[in-house]
């Protein structure tokens, strides 16, 4: 039966691949290669075969903006990874939804009423978190956490969230060298923002991961991809900590409008996107970009 199962789950590849959308933490672990590296990393295990892996990402799963996440099976494990760049307090719930997909997904089909018990890969959700509110190497959100009032349920979701950010965690690190080599071009960027502009900062950082052989097979084939996904990635995190800052002065807000509106317009130009896509993308609405547009024209 299990086996029967995990036909079921071949993942889909989307008709149209939309870099815009992407990220460079999501390219890096598409490779199974890498994502295998992961695993065996988090797991003390030693995986050698690709084949062992089945990668069963959702990738039309828009409803919840889910698109860093990578979900797989491997032997009786169901894992779901996700990159995040800042602290969402719902993560929890995000996974209970969409793990809940992913086993209507798996059990395609199935006669549920039948007597014989239908077994199933266990549920196993890990974020790679490389914001800066939170410092702790390691920490847990719990889908009851969210369960109003405080009342218990009879449904239970632990997400375990690891701190990626370059330094942390380096025993991880030092088994898994593309999450290293990750961790690494992430801070060179932010270092390069105190000093460059952004695309200047994105494409120095990769050329320093190149000269130092970090990631540099990747970072020499995906450079132009690279540069454009981080700096829309970049974009993104900057307008959703600025835009919305409460306590800023009226000289400031016109700052973060002017760099708002500059944001849409370099999406839509350099990914060839509507305003919609591109507001989007950057977490804002067409009406922001138009009374950004208003207020420092």
């Amino acid at each position: 039966m299990y086996e029967e199962l995990r036909l079921n789950i071949v993942a889909e590849e989307p008709a149209v691949y939309h870099t815009y959308k992407d990220r460079v933490f999501r390219i890096l672990f598409k490779d199974k290669k890498r994502l295998l590296e992961l695993y065996n990393a988090l797991n003390d295990t030693d995986y050698t075969n690709e084949d062992d892996l089945i990668v069963n990402t959702l990738e039309n799963a828009i409803y919840m903006k889910m698109k860093n996440d990578i979900s797989f099976v491997i032997d009786s494990d169901m894992c779901l990874f996700e990159h995040q760049s800042s602290f969402c307090p719902n993560m929890a719930l995000r996974g209970f939804l969409y793990f809940a997909d992913l086993y209507k997904k798996y059990v395609k089909d199935v006669d549920l009423s039948i007597r014989k018990k239908i077994m199933i890969p266990a549920p196993h959700y890990i974020v790679f978190y490389n914001g800066l509110e939170r410092k702790e190497e390691e920490f847990t959100q719990k889908l009851s956490d969210s369960f109003e009032n405080g009342k218990a349920g009879c449904i239970e979701l632990t997400v375990r969230t690891i701190n990626i950010n370059y330094g942390q965690n380096k025993e991880l690190m030092e088994k898994c060298k593309t999450l290293a080599g990750y961790s690494f071009f992430v801070a060179q960027v932010r270092k390069n923002l105190e000093t460059m502009k952004l695309e200047k900062a994105v494409e120095e950082a990769i050329n320093t991961c190149i000269e130092r052989d970090v990631l540099k097979e990747f970072f020499l084939v995906q450079k132009a991809e690279v540069m454009a996904m981080s700096i829309y990635e970049y974009n993104e995190e900057y307008v959703k900590k600025s835009l919305y800052e409460e306590g800023l002065e009226e000289g400031e807000k016109v700052g973060v409008l002017k760099t708002l509106a500059k944001n849409m317009e370099s999406a839509m130009r350099n990914f060839h996107i509507s305003l919609k896509e591109a507001c989007e993308g950057l977490g804002t609405t067409v009406e922001e970009y138009e009374k950004a547009k208003n207020i420092v024209s």
